[in-house]
C-alpha cells in the first residue's frame, strides 16, 4: 500500500474541495472518482485530519507504485466535468407522503423566483421547477453534480422548513439521459398515480411559459422541456393512452362512486358540493356532468368563474350549477353528502373543530365524504376522526387505478417504445450540438494568438512605413496559417456524411482539444464568476443592513 505523504494529501484534498457535506466513507467522497477506481475509503487518523490511503494494483513487477495529489485532483468531480450535468432532484407520489410534498409544493407563481433563487446557488447554471399535486421536481444544469444536488437540497430544505435528512429519506435524484428519460415519461403521463393523465402535459407546458424570459431558464433547460411536451403529445396520439378515467380529477369523481355509502337511498342521488373553481375545480365538474349529476354547488372567491363554467356546461339550462361564496363554505358542507376540495390554499379550509361545529348534533347517521386532491391538502386529516365523516386524498386514488389495469399495462409499453426513441433522438442532438462551443472557444484561443503575434510582429518592425496593402498582406497570412491548421481540428469535430466518424468518435476528438488547449477551463471560470457575483451581493446586503442597523 502507497500512503501520500501529508503536504500532497493536504494539498489534494483542499483543492478537490472536501467538506461536511460529503460522506467521506462512501462512493460520493471525489476521491473515489479515479481513473482507477482503486482507493480505500477516507480514514481519520485525526477527527479534523483527513488522510487519504491510495491502494494500487500490483503491476506485473510486483512493484507498488503513488498517486499522485495532482492526479487525484485532475480526475476528480469538480471542476474536470467534460460539460454540465443536466439533474433532477425530486419528490414523487411513489415515494414521498402528502405530508411531506405539500410543505415543499412550490405553488406556480413562485416558479419564476425560485428559478432566480436557484441559479443564484454557486454550482446551478440553469434550472427548471415543476410543482404539482403529485410532485415536486427541480431540474437544474450543475457544474458539479455533488455539489448541485447538496445546494438544491439545502435550497428545498430551507423554503418547505423540511430538514435535509427528511428530505434525503424520499427524494430521487436522476442525472443526464436518465433525466431526460423521466421528464419524457412524466410528460407522457407514464409516471404519474392515474397513467395517461391529461393534466400533466399541460403543467409541462406551463414550465415552459412560466420560465420565457427569466434569467436561468435557459437553452438546455428550455429544449429539454420543449421536447418533452412534443414526446408527450407522440405518445398520446399513437397509443390512445388517454381514454378513459386518466387524470387526478376524473379518478377523484370515480373515487367517490365508489366509496358512497350503500345504505344511503340510492333513488335520491348524493348531495355534491366543490371547492374551488380552478382548473382542477372546473375537471371535477365537466367529469361529474358526464357522469349524469345534473346539480351542484360550488364555492369559489368569485361569482364570475363560476358562471362561465355554467354557460359551457348547460346550454339548455338542464345542468343546475349553484354558487356560493366561502363564507358559507362550511353551511354547504353541512348539507352535502359529497365534498371535493380542489383550491391552492397553503392553509387547511377545513379543520376539525370547525367541521364539528358546522355540522347537525342530530345527523341521522349520515355520511360525508371528503375527496381532497389539493397538495397543499385542503382538509385536515384529523376531520376523519369524526363521526360520520371520510377524508380521502390525493395518494388514495390508487384503488381506482387499479382499474383496467391489464389494459393501461400494454399501452405504457407501447408508449414507453415511444420514449425510449425520443430520448435517443434527444440526447443525438444534444451531443451533436456539444461540440458547438468547443469549436467556438477553440476559433477564439486561435484568434487570440494570431491577433497578439501580428501586433508583435508589426511594433517589432518599428518606423518601417508599411503601406495598408503590406499591412494586409501580412494579416491575410496569419489569418491563413491559423485557418489552415484548424482545418483539421475542425473537420473531426463536425458531423460528415462523407466521413466514417460515429459520434463517439466525435466527442472523444472534442474531449481531447479541450485538454490539449485548455478549453475545458471555463467550467471552473463560470463557478468563480458565480462565487465572486454571490460574495458581492452579500456585502451589499450587510452593508445595508448595518447602516439601518
Amino acid at each position: 500500500m502507497a500512503v501520500l505523504n501529508g503536504f500532497a494529501t493536504s494539498f489534494a484534498v483542499a483543492k478537490i474541495g472536501v467538506d461536511s457535506s460529503y460522506d467521506l466513507n462512501s462512493t460520493s467522497c471525489p476521491c473515489f472518482r479515479s481513473r482507477c477506481g482503486r482507493f480505500k475509503s477516507l480514514v481519520y487518523t485525526h477527527s479534523l485530519s483527513p488522510r487519504c490511503e491510495v491502494v494500487v494494483e500490483k503491476e506485473s513487477s510486483g512493484a507498488q507504485s503513488s498517486v499522485s495529489a495532482l492526479e487525484l485532483l485532475e480526475t476528480s468531480d469538480r471542476y474536470t466535468k467534460k460539460s454540465s450535468s443536466v439533474m433532477v432532484i425530486g419528490l414523487s407520489i411513489h415515494s414521498t407522503p402528502v405530508e411531506v410534498r405539500e410543505k415543499v409544493s412550490i405553488p406556480e407563481s413562485e416558479w419564476p423566483q425560485a428559478i432566480r433563487e436557484l441559479c443564484s446557488l454557486n454550482h446551478i447554471e440553469e434550472a427548471a421547477v415543476l410543482s404539482t399535486c403529485n410532485r415536486i421536481e427541480i431540474y437544474v444544469v450543475a457544474l458539479s453534480q455533488n455539489r448541485g444536488v447538496k445546494e438544491v437540497t439545502e435550497w428545498m430544505s430551507k423554503y418547505s422548513g423540511v430538514s435535509v435528512t427528511e428530505l434525503r429519506q424520499h427524494r430521487f435524484l436522476l442525472y443526464n439521459k436518465d433525466a431526460t428519460q423521466h421528464l419524457f415519461e412524466v410528460a407522457a403521463g407514464l409516471d404519474s398515480l392515474v397513467l395517461g393523465e391529461g393534466q400533466i402535459l399541460a403543467q409541462v407546458k406551463q414550465v415552459v411559459k412560466n420560465g420565457q424570459g427569466v434569467p436561468g431558464f435557459g437553452r438546455k433547460i428550455s429544449e429539454l422541456f420543449k421536447h418533452a411536451i412534443t414526446a408527450g403529445k407522440r405518445v398520446r396520439t399513437d397509443t390512445n393512452i388517454s381514454s378513459g378515467s386518466v387524470s387526478v380529477s376524473s379518478a377523484a369523481v370515480e373515487l367517490a362512486l365508489l366509496k358512497h355509502l350503500p345504505d344511503q337511498d340510492s333513488s335520491m342521488p348524493p348531495r355534491v358540493l366543490i371547492v374551488g373553481a380552478g382548473k382542477m375545480g372546473k375537471l371535477v365538474i365537466r367529469h361529474l356532468v358526464a357522469k349524469g349529476y345534473k346539480k351542484m354547488v360550488v364555492v369559489n372567491r368569485t361569482e364570475d368563474r363560476v358562471t362561465a363554467i355554467r354557460e359551457e356546461l348547460s346550454t339548455d339550462g338542464s345542468i343546475i350549477i349553484e354558487y356560493k361564496p366561502f363564507s358559507e363554505m362550511l353551511s354547504c358542507a353541512a348539507q352535502a353528502d359529497v365534498i371535493f376540495t380542489c383550491t391552492s390554499s397553503k392553509d387547511p379550509l377545513f379543520v376539525k373543530e370547525s367541521v364539528q361545529a358546522a355540522l347537525p348534533s342530530e345527523d341521522g347517521g349520515r355520511t360525508r365524504l371528503f375527496v381532497d386532491i389539493s397538495v397543499p391538502r385542503n382538509v385536515e386529516s384529523s376531520v376523519s376522526e369524526l363521526e360520520g365523516a371520510c377524508v380521502y386524498n390525493v395518494d388514495n386514488l390508487k384503488e381506482v387505478v387499479e382499474a383496467n389495469k391489464e389494459d393501461r399495462l400494454r399501452k405504457k409499453i407501447e408508449a414507453e417504445s415511444i420514449i425510449a426513441e425520443e430520448v435517443k433522438q434527444f440526447e443525438a442532438l444534444k451531443d451533436s450540438l456539444e461540440t458547438v462551443p468547443t469549436i467556438k472557444k477553440l476559433r477564439a484561443y486561435a484568434e487570440r494568438i494570431r491577433v497578439a503575434e501580428v501586433e508583435k510582429c508589426l511594433s517589432k518592425m518599428g518606423d518601417v512605413d508599411l503601406s495598408e496593402n503590406n499591412k494586409k498582406a501580412i494579416y491575410d497570412v496569419s489569418l491563413g496559417i491559423v485557418n489552415k491548421l484548424l482545418h483539421g481540428p475542425m473537420q473531426h469535430l463536425k458531423c460528415d456524411a462523407t466521413e466514417n466518424r460515429t459520434l463517439s468518435d466525435i466527442l472523444g476528438n472534442m474531449h481531447a482539444l479541450n485538454r490539449i488547449f485548455s478549453l475545458d477551463k471555463e467550467m471552473e471560470d463560470k463557478l468563480h464568476a458565480k462565487i465572486e457575483q454571490n460574495q458581492k451581493q452579500s456585502s451589499r446586503g450587510q452593508s445595508v443592513s448595518a447602516k439601518f442597523s
